[in-house]
């Protein structure tokens, strides 16, 4: 006796009125024109944490656009390389509470500031120390550097302790009003901050003096780097 085989076949189970009322706002939203489109995925783009697209890079490194310092937040002014003849020696980043492109106008800012250094090669940290003081000194006057020699040396004496820095260690000078000048080497904080108001301003003429270390380096982190090996990326 032969078997009768029959195909089964599925049917969709039917929608009430409550579910074709969602297929259909389903549908509609699949199917808006591309310029809503567009529209609705920009602004859920600008919805996204500012932190996902907030590195920039200078000499290999990643620069963070924007960080925070004593709850203050501060926008990268501008970043930079040193050089030495032809030897890439560090990157320098610049933070600020609102950007500024002259040395008077960073100086003279309100509010928590920040200098981070992240070393592109081996070097004396005490040679580096001894370097920054030389700075310090060439940038202002005699007798205002006078007053500043102990913090001069309690620097310097950080710097030796510290043997050497590596390529990739990072120091950082943080200016934070009413506390001082707070040296951070490779992630540790040195000793008691410094208090003197001037010290912070001393050391970045360093860098935005009259006679800075890097004439390149001083247009980069005021925001005026044109092409180059100091180009932000």
């Amino acid at each position: 006796m032969a078997c009768e085989q029959r195909a089964l076949v599925l049917r969709p189970f039917p929608l009430g009125a409550v579910g074709r009322r969602r297929n259909n706002g389903l549908m509609a939203h699949l199917q808006l024109p591309s310029a809503r489109r567009i529209a609705l995925l920009t602004t859920l783009a600008l919805l996204l944490p500012l932190s996902a697209a907030t590195a920039a890079e200078v000499g290999g490194v990643k620069i963070d656009e924007r960080v925070s310092l004593s709850g203050s937040p501060l926008l990268l002014n501008g970043a930079g390389i040193r050089y030495k003849a032809v030897f890439q020696v560090y990157t320098a980043a610049l933070y600020l509470g609102q950007k500024a492109d002259t040395p008077e106008a960073v100086l003279g800012a309100p509010g928590p500031k920040r200098m981070a250094i992240t070393m592109l090669r081996d070097i004396d940290s005490a040679e580096l120390g001894k370097l920054f003081s030389r700075g310090m000194e060439d940038n202002m006057e005699r007798s205002e550097f006078a007053k500043l020699i102990p913090g001069v040396m309690r620097m310097s004496e950080v710097f030796s302790k510290h043997k050497k820095l590596l390529a990739g260690e990072t120091f950082v000078l943080d200016w934070i009003p009413g506390t001082g000048t707070v040296l951070t080497v490779k992630g540790q904080v040195e000793g008691a901050p410094f208090k003197e108001p001037e010290f912070f301003n001393a050391l970045l003429r360093i860098w935005l003096g009259p006679k800075p270390a890097d004439w390149q380096l001083k247009d980069a982190l005021l925001g005026k780097a044109r092409g180059g090996s100091n180009q932000i990326r």
